[in-house]
Parts: structure tokens; sequence; C-alpha cells
């Protein structure tokens, strides 16, 4: 019987890594971390047999509660987990990595304030069965929130969407430390329990055609919204209006202008994400031409 190697993810493994995400993602829909940037790899282990790799984890801190936000807030440690589609119900193997994972999560947890509890989270699809049991069947995890996923044809037309007179909108890089500071500050007031943070605004920005479609009234930022390009599919985040200028037709000129710009990359599909009991983005999306076309559950335990 041949023996399990897992250790942390190598520039060598990409070809292997190549071949594992084919076959787990194959016909079906799954939700697959991709490994990020070699100073990331410290967050990702794989598991190896034979020259295959058969299994693959990685962490990451998503969500950081600022000091003086409600005491019910939540830090937010995610995790993913994905194993070849023939050892699916090989749950030796799933806990392998995570006990490399829990105990990664435990060191994150100690650069978090105690003041605030800290979740550890997964999402699944809900057709990815055997990896939901074993997180909620084996280790007792409990269900979070459901999001859905909403794709947009970019083949298709795209009416136009008009701006308020006298705003104005630019793509914004955000190039200096300022400027990301700025925009930080505003998305933590419009979600003051799940703060971006830095590190992963940087993380986004490293994306391929990424940009930030801003409006401004006198320089001061209104709503915006985050575009970029994974593989071959436009992504659209951090989607925001601030409370004062909503139901004013920008969240949809913002979104219009983040379709336009994904079709003229060359883009043929754009996605994003919204949380299921959120009707009235779900309507706003579906009103610029996005479909659902899955449904994620998340799932939680207090670390």
């Amino acid at each position: 019987m041949s023996s399990t190697v897992i250790r942390n993810f190598q520039q060598a493994d990409m070809p292997l890594l190549g071949d594992f995400y084919q076959a787990v993602t194959t016909g079906k829909q799954v939700v697959f971390w991709w490994i990020g940037p070699e100073e990331n790899w410290e967050n990702v282990y794989c598991a190896f047999e034979n020259e295959q790799m058969i299994a693959k984890g990685q962490i990451e801190v998503i969500n950081v509660v600022r000091d003086g936000s409600p005491l019910e807030s939540r830090n937010a440690i995610y995790l993913n987990l994905k194993v070849l589609p023939e050892r699916e119900t090989d749950y030796k193997l799933y806990n392998q990595l995570y006990e490399k994972l829990y105990n990664r999560a435990l060191e994150f947890k100690q650069l978090l304030s105690s003041t605030y509890h800290t979740y550890l989270c997964v999402g699944n699809f809900g057709t990815e069965v055997n990896n939901n049991h074993f997180f909620v069947g084996e280790k007792g995890f409990s269900p979070l929130n459901t999001l859905y996923t909403m794709n947009r044809d970019l083949k298709k037309l795209i009416e136009p969407a008009n701006l308020v007179p006298d705003l104005q909108w630019e793509y914004w890089k955000m190039s200096r430390l300022e400027e990301e500071k700025e925009y930080l500050e505003i998305e933590s007031e419009i979600w003051p329990d799940a703060v971006l943070g830095l590190n992963r605004l940087r993380e986004y920005k490293n994306n391929k055609s990424w940009t930030t479609i801003t409006v401004r009234e006198n320089g001061t930022i209104l709503p915006s919204a985050m575009v970029w390009q994974e593989d071959e599919i436009g992504m659209i985040e951090e989607v925001f209006v601030r409370k004062q200028w909503r139901k004013k037709g920008i969240a949809k000129f913002l979104l219009t202008t983040a379709i336009n710009y994904l079709k003229e990359k060359g883009l043929k599909e754009a996605k994003l994400m919204v949380d299921t009991e959120n009707e009235k983005a779900l309507n706003l999306y579906k009103s610029v031409g996005f479909e659902v076309i899955e449904k994620e559950n998340r799932y939680f335990i207090e670390l």
C-alpha cells in the first residue's frame, strides 16, 4: 500500500495541480480555490500518492472585525478542501488535510483580536454531497448562510444605464497606499462586520484586468464595484452604494459599466455572488441580465 505524503505546495507541483484541477472540476460545479501567489503557499497543503496529487486544502482569513464593532461580530477564517472524485468518501484523507488546516487556523486566530470570537468556515455547492457530509456529519459544522452564484451572458444585449447628473465616475486603480486606505475606510462603513482589509484588497488587485468603478461627488466616494478576470470569466465583487445615495439608479449604472468593461476585455461571461436572502440585490442583478446558476452552502464552527 502506497504511503500518503502531505506538505505545502511547491512550484514543481504545478503540473500535478493542473491534473488535479481537471479531475476535480470536469463535468461538475465545485468551489475550488486557486493557490494564489507564492507567498500564500504556506497556507496550501497537498496530499500525494504515487507521484499524483490526490487532495488539496488551503486556508485564508476572510473577515477581520475592527475594534469598536458590536461584540456579536465574528472574525471569519475560511478553508477549502478538495479530493479526487474516486476518494470523495475517504474521510481519513480529508482528516489528514483538515488537521493541517485547523492548526493553521489556530495560528491565524492568535493574530486576531481576542475581543471577538472567530469562526472557521467552509463553503461548498449543494451538489458536493460527500464534502458537505465530512464537515457537517464528521466535524460538526453548522449552517451559516447560503449564496447564489449568478452568471451574465456578455454576448446578450446590455441596456444602457444613466448616471445621476453632476456625479463623476472613473476606473480607479488605487495605485497609492493613501488611496487604498481611503477605499477601505468607506468599505468598512458598508460592511463593518466583514472588513476586506489591505491584504485581501491587494490580492484582488493582483488579478488580471482588475479595476474599480467608482462614482464620486466633489471627490467623495458614493458607490463602487470591483471587476477582474479569472481564467475566461469576468468577476464582479464589492458592489456597494452608500446609504444616502441608494435608490437613485447608481448601482444599476455600476453593474452596467462593469459588464461593458468585461465585454470589452473579450470575455463572454460575468459572474458574481449574492446572499440568497438579499432580495433587493438579487432583483437588481436580475434586472441587468444575471441568472442564478448554483447555490453555495456555508458552514461554520467556533474556533
